[in-house]
């Protein structure tokens, strides 16, 4: 296993950050770690890049574990931290220069990444010149420098546009063809777009959710429609909808109905329409995405 997390907890204070969390990630997988603010994403990554300890547990990276071999683990790892260190006075080559002489690497290494990360145009200025988005390349440019087995990023997308976000969207999965990625995002399009198994994180510190992201989508027992009637509906009306799990009205005449069914409803809500002296404007089925099993997922306590 490129990375093996066995029963680490963690607390600041009283605070648990982490409680009991395990799992296993294999080589040339891409694994996009979830979780609301403060569920301890960001531990956990500082643990298993060795910039803390875990309270309880273990972790290793490619068999080496992070406490009884650092050194194996930071050479092995490139990772790109939420909070992105930077020297801004450096210009960006040279800032690579320097990395490069920390990681004994050759010189040749620098152009490879400043090509691989899109920072041709801007490697010539300062990083402190640079708009968030390219100092954001230049941390990425950095984690992958050493040609390491696993990356492990944190927010890797912060402050980039959306040109931007599929430039290195297609980076990390170029890369990710022979590395194992472990990244943490907000946004879910990019897990969508990148990852290929989900794990997600309650902010109680416990592990909610680990599947494959396909087989994650398919287990959705639910289905929404989007309805827009012609005219004002009586919400007591809907208790004649069969397996009407939920009803929202999202603006003006458009309902959002949620049943707890994998059939298609739609027949049902016309029909429905017609028994009630109403006319459907539009009727859409709507797909339950990742941002919609996130939310269910991290709403629930325990």
């Amino acid at each position: 296993m490129s990375i093996e997390v066995k029963n680490i907890s963690k607390s600041y204070g009283t605070q648990k950050a982490l409680d009991n969390v395990s799992f296993s990630v294999k080589k040339g997988e891409i694994v996009g770690f979830l979780g609301p603010n403060g569920a301890g994403k960001s531990t956990l990554m500082k643990i298993l890049t060795t910039y803390i300890n875990a309270d309880e547990g273990t972790a290793s990276v490619n068999g080496n574990d992070v406490i009884e071999n650092q050194k194996a683990v930071q050479l092995s790892v490139g990772y790109l931290a939420e909070h992105n260190p930077l020297y801004l006075d450096l210009y960006v080559r040279e800032y690579l220069a320097f990395n490069a002489d920390v990681y004994k690497v050759a010189k040749s290494r620098i152009e490879e990444v400043i090509q691989l990360t899109g920072l041709t145009s801007e490697s010539h200025k300062k990083i402190g010149e640079l708009s968030k988005g390219y100092r954001q390349r230049v941390g990425l440019a950095t984690a992958l420098l050493h040609n390491p087995d696993v990356l492990i990023l944190d927010e890797p997308t912060t402050g980039l546009d959306p040109n931007q976000l599929v430039e290195i969207r297609n980076v990390i999965k170029n890369v990710g063809k022979n590395k194992t990625v472990f990244l943490s995002t907000h946004i879910m399009q990019e897990v969508e777009a990148i990852c290929d198994r989900v794990i997600i994180i309650n902010n109680n510190g416990k592990i909610v959710t680990d599947k494959k992201l396909d087989k994650l989508v398919s287990e959705v027992k639910e289905q929404v429609i989007e309805v827009e009637f012609d005219k004002v509906v009586d919400e007591t009306l809907f208790s004649k909808l069969l397996e009407l799990k939920s009803y929202k009205n999202t603006h003006d005449k458009v309902w959002e109905l949620t049943f707890e069914t994998e059939n298609d409803c739609r027949s049902s809500v016309f029909d429905f329409a017609q028994e009630n002296g109403l006319k459907t404007l539009q009727l859409n089925l709507k797909s339950k995405n990742l941002e919609d099993i996130f939310r269910e997922k991290t709403s629930k306590k325990g």
